[in-house]
Protein backbone atom coordinates (compact mmCIF):
# COMPACT_ATOMS: atom_id res chain seq x y z
CA UNK A 1 0.00 0.00 0.00
CA UNK A 2 1.05 3.73 -0.48
CA UNK A 3 1.94 5.45 2.26
CA UNK A 4 0.45 8.78 1.04
CA UNK A 5 -3.16 7.21 -0.73
CA UNK A 6 -5.26 4.18 0.20
CA UNK A 7 -7.07 4.86 -2.87
CA UNK A 8 -6.82 2.47 -6.06
CA UNK A 9 -5.85 4.22 -8.71
CA UNK A 10 -5.24 2.43 -12.55
CA UNK A 11 -7.14 3.94 -15.10
CA UNK A 12 -8.23 7.36 -15.92
CA UNK A 13 -11.47 6.67 -17.94
CA UNK A 14 -12.62 3.72 -15.46
CA UNK A 15 -12.34 6.86 -12.98
CA UNK A 16 -14.47 9.04 -14.52
CA UNK A 17 -17.14 6.22 -14.31
CA UNK A 18 -16.97 5.76 -11.14
CA UNK A 19 -16.34 9.21 -9.32
CA UNK A 20 -14.92 11.66 -11.89
CA UNK A 21 -18.56 12.73 -13.07
CA UNK A 22 -19.30 13.72 -9.03
CA UNK A 23 -16.25 15.53 -8.71
CA UNK A 24 -17.14 17.43 -11.69
CA UNK A 25 -20.47 18.27 -10.33
CA UNK A 26 -19.24 18.90 -6.54
CA UNK A 27 -16.25 21.18 -7.91
CA UNK A 28 -19.07 23.69 -8.33
CA UNK A 29 -21.06 24.51 -5.04
CA UNK A 30 -16.91 23.88 -3.45
CA UNK A 31 -15.99 26.96 -5.40
CA UNK A 32 -18.75 28.98 -4.51
CA UNK A 33 -18.04 28.27 -0.75
CA UNK A 34 -13.64 28.62 -1.56
CA UNK A 35 -14.35 31.45 -3.49
CA UNK A 36 -12.06 32.34 -7.04
CA UNK A 37 -10.40 35.93 -8.13
CA UNK A 38 -8.93 36.84 -11.35
CA UNK A 39 -5.08 36.53 -11.43
CA UNK A 40 -5.12 33.70 -8.69
CA UNK A 41 -2.17 30.92 -8.75
CA UNK A 42 -4.28 28.12 -7.68
CA UNK A 43 -3.08 24.59 -6.99
CA UNK A 44 -5.47 21.45 -6.81
CA UNK A 45 -4.02 18.90 -4.67
CA UNK A 46 -5.06 15.36 -5.76
CA UNK A 47 -6.45 16.41 -8.70
CA UNK A 48 -7.57 13.75 -10.18
CA UNK A 49 -8.61 13.22 -13.62
CA UNK A 50 -8.65 17.69 -13.33
CA UNK A 51 -12.24 18.47 -13.02
CA UNK A 52 -11.70 20.94 -9.99
CA UNK A 53 -8.54 22.80 -11.96
CA UNK A 54 -10.59 23.06 -14.96
CA UNK A 55 -13.89 24.25 -12.76
CA UNK A 56 -11.60 26.83 -11.63
CA UNK A 57 -10.11 28.26 -15.39
CA UNK A 58 -13.66 28.56 -16.30
CA UNK A 59 -14.46 31.10 -13.49
CA UNK A 60 -11.56 33.18 -13.49
CA UNK A 61 -9.25 35.11 -15.70
CA UNK A 62 -5.17 35.14 -16.08
CA UNK A 63 -3.38 32.88 -13.86
CA UNK A 64 -1.49 29.77 -13.12
CA UNK A 65 -3.39 26.86 -12.24
CA UNK A 66 -0.99 23.29 -11.25
CA UNK A 67 -3.16 19.90 -10.36
CA UNK A 68 -1.18 17.16 -8.51
CA UNK A 69 -2.11 13.67 -7.98
CA UNK A 70 0.05 10.63 -6.85
CA UNK A 71 -1.83 8.40 -9.75
CA UNK A 72 0.07 9.04 -13.30
CA UNK A 73 -3.14 7.61 -15.26
CA UNK A 74 -5.05 10.36 -14.02
CA UNK A 75 -2.52 13.09 -14.80
CA UNK A 76 -1.74 11.61 -18.18
CA UNK A 77 -6.09 11.63 -18.24
CA UNK A 78 -5.92 14.85 -17.35
CA UNK A 79 -3.09 15.85 -19.63
CA UNK A 80 -4.65 14.69 -22.94
CA UNK A 81 -8.68 16.40 -21.83
CA UNK A 82 -6.87 19.89 -21.20
CA UNK A 83 -6.71 22.93 -23.38
CA UNK A 84 -5.96 25.52 -21.73
CA UNK A 85 -2.77 27.16 -21.70
CA UNK A 86 -2.50 28.12 -17.99
CA UNK A 87 -2.91 24.56 -16.70
CA UNK A 88 -0.37 21.92 -16.01
CA UNK A 89 -0.67 18.74 -14.33
CA UNK A 90 2.25 16.58 -12.63
CA UNK A 91 2.48 13.92 -10.63
CA UNK A 92 3.22 14.78 -7.15
CA UNK A 93 2.74 13.58 -3.84
CA UNK A 94 0.16 16.03 -1.63
CA UNK A 95 2.51 14.90 1.24
CA UNK A 96 5.71 16.31 -0.39
CA UNK A 97 4.03 18.86 -2.37
CA UNK A 98 7.13 20.10 -5.32
CA UNK A 99 6.98 23.79 -4.77
CA UNK A 100 7.96 26.69 -2.43
CA UNK A 101 6.97 28.38 0.36
CA UNK A 102 4.20 30.37 -0.10
CA UNK A 103 3.37 29.94 -3.85
CA UNK A 104 0.05 30.11 -4.29
CA UNK A 105 -3.39 32.35 -3.16
CA UNK A 106 -5.61 29.42 -2.78
CA UNK A 107 -4.83 26.05 -2.30
CA UNK A 108 -7.39 23.07 -2.87
CA UNK A 109 -7.96 19.66 -2.47
CA UNK A 110 -11.19 17.77 -3.37
CA UNK A 111 -12.57 14.49 -2.53
CA UNK A 112 -8.91 13.55 -1.53
CA UNK A 113 -8.06 13.90 2.11
CA UNK A 114 -9.65 10.82 3.07
CA UNK A 115 -7.30 8.84 1.57
CA UNK A 116 -4.62 9.91 2.85
CA UNK A 117 -3.35 8.17 5.83
CA UNK A 118 -1.04 10.99 7.29
CA UNK A 119 -3.93 13.66 6.43
CA UNK A 120 -2.25 15.97 8.68
CA UNK A 121 1.22 16.31 6.79
CA UNK A 122 -1.11 16.88 3.52
CA UNK A 123 -2.78 19.76 5.56
CA UNK A 124 0.49 20.99 6.72
CA UNK A 125 1.97 21.00 2.92
CA UNK A 126 -1.13 22.74 1.67
CA UNK A 127 -0.44 25.50 3.96
CA UNK A 128 3.32 25.50 3.62
CA UNK A 129 2.58 26.49 -0.52
CA UNK A 130 -0.18 28.75 0.25
CA UNK A 131 1.02 32.70 0.46
CA UNK A 132 0.12 34.81 3.78
CA UNK A 133 -3.26 35.10 3.73
CA UNK A 134 -3.99 32.94 1.15
CA UNK A 135 -6.69 30.57 1.07
CA UNK A 136 -6.28 26.67 2.26
CA UNK A 137 -9.89 24.67 1.02
CA UNK A 138 -10.93 21.32 0.80
CA UNK A 139 -14.21 18.95 1.10
CA UNK A 140 -14.44 15.47 1.54
CA UNK A 141 -17.78 12.71 0.97
CA UNK A 142 -19.88 12.64 4.29
CA UNK A 143 -19.65 8.71 4.32
CA UNK A 144 -21.02 8.21 7.00
CA UNK A 145 -23.93 10.38 6.94
CA UNK A 146 -24.44 11.62 3.74
CA UNK A 147 -23.44 9.79 0.95
CA UNK A 148 -26.56 7.77 0.19
CA UNK A 149 -25.58 5.54 -3.25
CA UNK A 150 -21.78 4.31 -1.56
CA UNK A 151 -23.69 3.54 1.76
CA UNK A 152 -26.17 1.09 -0.48
CA UNK A 153 -23.35 -0.49 -1.46
CA UNK A 154 -21.67 -1.04 1.58
CA UNK A 155 -24.55 -1.91 3.91
CA UNK A 156 -26.01 -4.46 1.23
CA UNK A 157 -22.40 -5.97 1.27
CA UNK A 158 -21.74 -6.35 4.71
CA UNK A 159 -25.21 -7.87 4.93
CA UNK A 160 -23.72 -10.69 2.66
CA UNK A 161 -20.22 -11.26 3.88
CA UNK A 162 -18.05 -11.14 6.88
CA UNK A 163 -15.72 -9.41 5.05
CA UNK A 164 -17.32 -6.28 3.38
CA UNK A 165 -18.17 -5.56 7.41
CA UNK A 166 -14.68 -5.07 7.94
CA UNK A 167 -14.34 -3.04 4.21
CA UNK A 168 -17.26 -1.11 5.17
CA UNK A 169 -15.50 -0.18 8.70
CA UNK A 170 -12.90 0.91 6.97
CA UNK A 171 -14.55 3.30 4.57
CA UNK A 172 -16.69 5.00 7.10
CA UNK A 173 -13.48 5.69 9.49
CA UNK A 174 -11.36 7.07 7.26
CA UNK A 175 -9.85 10.26 8.43
CA UNK A 176 -11.35 13.94 8.01
CA UNK A 177 -14.81 12.37 7.47
CA UNK A 178 -16.76 12.94 11.02
CA UNK A 179 -18.42 15.88 11.99
CA UNK A 180 -16.13 19.10 12.74
CA UNK A 181 -13.08 16.96 11.54
CA UNK A 182 -12.01 19.15 9.31
CA UNK A 183 -12.37 22.13 11.02
CA UNK A 184 -10.62 20.68 13.66
CA UNK A 185 -7.48 19.89 11.57
CA UNK A 186 -7.16 23.19 9.61
CA UNK A 187 -7.04 24.80 12.90
CA UNK A 188 -4.54 22.52 15.02
CA UNK A 189 -2.44 23.79 11.28
CA UNK A 190 -2.30 27.01 12.18
CA UNK A 191 -4.79 28.19 9.59
CA UNK A 192 -6.96 31.17 10.20
CA UNK A 193 -10.71 32.40 10.04
CA UNK A 194 -11.41 29.16 9.68
CA UNK A 195 -15.38 28.11 8.54
CA UNK A 196 -16.82 24.43 7.75
CA UNK A 197 -20.21 23.68 5.99
CA UNK A 198 -22.07 21.00 4.23
CA UNK A 199 -22.54 21.11 0.40
CA UNK A 200 -25.31 19.12 -0.83
CA UNK A 201 -25.98 17.66 -4.50
CA UNK A 202 -27.58 14.49 -5.70
CA UNK A 203 -26.03 11.60 -7.74
CA UNK A 204 -28.47 10.93 -10.68
CA UNK A 205 -28.58 7.18 -12.08
CA UNK A 206 -29.95 6.42 -15.64
CA UNK A 207 -30.60 2.85 -14.76
CA UNK A 208 -29.42 -0.04 -12.08
CA UNK A 209 -26.37 -0.82 -14.62
CA UNK A 210 -25.58 2.86 -14.47
CA UNK A 211 -25.45 2.62 -11.14
CA UNK A 212 -23.38 -1.06 -10.96
CA UNK A 213 -21.28 -1.03 -14.13
CA UNK A 214 -18.98 1.14 -12.43
CA UNK A 215 -18.50 -1.19 -9.40
CA UNK A 216 -17.03 -4.20 -12.15
CA UNK A 217 -14.33 -1.34 -13.22
CA UNK A 218 -10.72 -0.49 -11.47
CA UNK A 219 -10.70 1.84 -9.54
CA UNK A 220 -11.32 2.74 -6.06
CA UNK A 221 -12.94 0.91 -2.51
CA UNK A 222 -15.95 -0.42 -3.80
CA UNK A 223 -14.76 -1.95 -7.33
CA UNK A 224 -11.60 -3.30 -5.59
CA UNK A 225 -14.40 -5.35 -3.13
CA UNK A 226 -16.15 -7.01 -6.24
CA UNK A 227 -12.73 -7.90 -7.53
CA UNK A 228 -12.38 -9.94 -4.73
CA UNK A 229 -15.17 -11.83 -4.93
CA UNK A 230 -15.82 -14.87 -6.69
CA UNK A 231 -18.62 -15.55 -9.56
CA UNK A 232 -21.16 -16.42 -7.30
CA UNK A 233 -20.54 -14.14 -4.72
CA UNK A 234 -20.29 -10.87 -7.10
CA UNK A 235 -23.69 -12.00 -8.47
CA UNK A 236 -25.21 -12.53 -5.23
CA UNK A 237 -24.18 -8.96 -4.46
CA UNK A 238 -25.39 -7.85 -8.02
CA UNK A 239 -28.83 -9.14 -7.49
CA UNK A 240 -29.03 -7.91 -3.86
CA UNK A 241 -28.18 -4.72 -5.04
CA UNK A 242 -30.58 -4.20 -8.25
CA UNK A 243 -33.24 -5.17 -5.54
CA UNK A 244 -32.44 -1.99 -3.48
CA UNK A 245 -31.80 0.44 -6.21
CA UNK A 246 -35.41 -0.98 -7.66
CA UNK A 247 -36.95 -0.93 -4.23
CA UNK A 248 -40.42 -1.84 -5.35
CA UNK A 249 -40.60 -0.12 -8.50
CA UNK A 250 -39.21 -0.28 -11.89
CA UNK A 251 -35.75 -0.12 -13.46
CA UNK A 252 -34.79 3.71 -14.66
CA UNK A 253 -34.17 6.80 -13.12
CA UNK A 254 -33.07 7.35 -9.69
CA UNK A 255 -31.36 10.27 -7.98
CA UNK A 256 -29.77 9.85 -4.43
CA UNK A 257 -28.58 12.62 -2.05
CA UNK A 258 -24.74 13.43 -1.61
CA UNK A 259 -23.51 15.57 1.09
CA UNK A 260 -19.93 16.66 1.49
CA UNK A 261 -17.99 17.82 4.65
CA UNK A 262 -16.03 21.10 3.70
CA UNK A 263 -13.59 23.37 5.05
CA UNK A 264 -11.50 27.36 3.94
CA UNK A 265 -9.48 28.86 6.18
CA UNK A 266 -6.50 31.38 5.47
CA UNK A 267 -2.61 31.19 6.12
CA UNK A 268 -1.63 34.27 8.56
CA UNK A 269 -0.70 36.91 7.25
Amino acid sequence: MNTSSTYLATQGDAYERVMGRWSRQLALPFLDFVGTAEGDRVLDVGCGTGHLTFAVARRSGSGELRGVDLAQPYIEHARRHNQDARIVFEVADACALPFPDGNFDRVLSLLVLHFVPQAEQAIAEMRRVAKPGGVVGAAVWDVRGGFIANRMFFDTAAALDPDARERRARNYTRPMTRPGELQRAWRNAGLKDVVETSLVMRMEFASFSDYWTPYEGSEGPAAEYVASLTDDGRERLRGALEAAYLDGDADGPRSYAALAWAVKGTTPS
